[in-house]
């Protein structure tokens, strides 16, 4: 198959996971649209072309893990996962209800393919390092990808980890920083100013890579990079745009976690449609 269509395929399917995104939010419900639907052509190439992942046996020992450190925004690996038939499609109505598999945050004793409950910020990155040293230490294959947020810089931890990763030297590890530039509240650089994050991580220890997180080629080819580095583990800082695809949410907090109209559910299922027609 040549790389065109590769790309278009991961492009349609990054549209196929916001439309999933949307249907599971729904109506009325509050749900995590803006920061989900920011990350789908990462999650849809990780998913989908990069992991080593089996659907048929989501835990097989030599997997590739995927971590959603920025918790709150699950909703984009269930729409993987329900892609892959890992967790049933009619589980999408279910969105945090006590009768569904689905909950708000990642939770690892209902949900098929979650590999760790996250969402209180600032944890991932350290529950991924312990799964990289453990995978090293096993002599295993696997590679593990975690996904924090830019608003989630703010936390001590994130950077006690990437001491940590640095320390051991974990190539098996690449990290992500979805940075749409937008959290709960307002804009990152009006609630916490983090300049320079490309140079904070490289003085961790870490290589840094820069994308645009929404260019299925750059992202492809930022994971061949950070899996050809040793020594060091990488970190891949992804430009995105929040509520990506959904024009009335791009770029604003309103929509971090929102419950939508029948005007703006009606809309944005269009909108996400469309664009995915438009890779046929």
């Amino acid at each position: 198959m040549e790389n065109t269509d590769v790309y278009t395929r991961l492009n349609r399917i990054a549209c196929q996971l916001r439309e999933d995104v949307v249907r599971m939010i729904g109506i009325g419900k509050v749900g995590h649209l803006g920061g989900s639907v920011s990350l789908a052509e990462i999650v849809a190439t990780l998913y989908f072309h990069i992991m080593t992942y089996d659907p048929k046996n989501p835990k097989h020992p030599d997997r590739d893990r995927f971590l959603l450190s920025k918790g709150h925004t699950c909703p984009i690996q269930y729409a993987a996962l329900i892609e892959h038939g890992v967790i049933p499609r009619e589980e999408i109505a279910g969105l945090k209800t006590l009768a569904g598999m689905l909950q708000g945050h990642p939770d690892m004793d209902y949900t098929p393919g979650m590999e760790a409950v996250t969402g209180s910020l600032g944890q991932g990155l350290s529950i991924a390092c312990g799964m990289a040293l453990g995978l090293r230490h096993e002599k295993r294959p696997s590679r593990v990808y975690v996904v924090m947020g830019d608003g989630e810089q703010a936390e001590g931890q994130i950077w006690e980890a990437a001491m940590s990763g640095a320390r051991y030297g974990l190539d098996n590890l690449t990290a992500f920083v979805d940075r749409n530039r937008v959290q709960a509240t307002g804009h990152t650089k009006d609630v916490f100013d983090i300049p320079a994050i490309e140079k904070k991580w490289a003085a961790f220890g870490w290589n840094v890579l820069e994308i645009d997180g929404h260019d299925v080629v750059a992202v492809c080819e930022a994971i061949d990079s950070a899996r050809a580095t040793k020594g060091v583990p990488t970190v891949i800082v992804a430009n995105t745009v929040k509520g990506k695809g959904v024009s009335f949410a791009e770029d604003t907090a309103a929509f971090h976690n929102v419950a939508l109209t029948q005007e703006q559910y009606d809309t944005a299922l269009a909108e996400v449609i469309a664009a995915k027609e438009s890779f046929s």
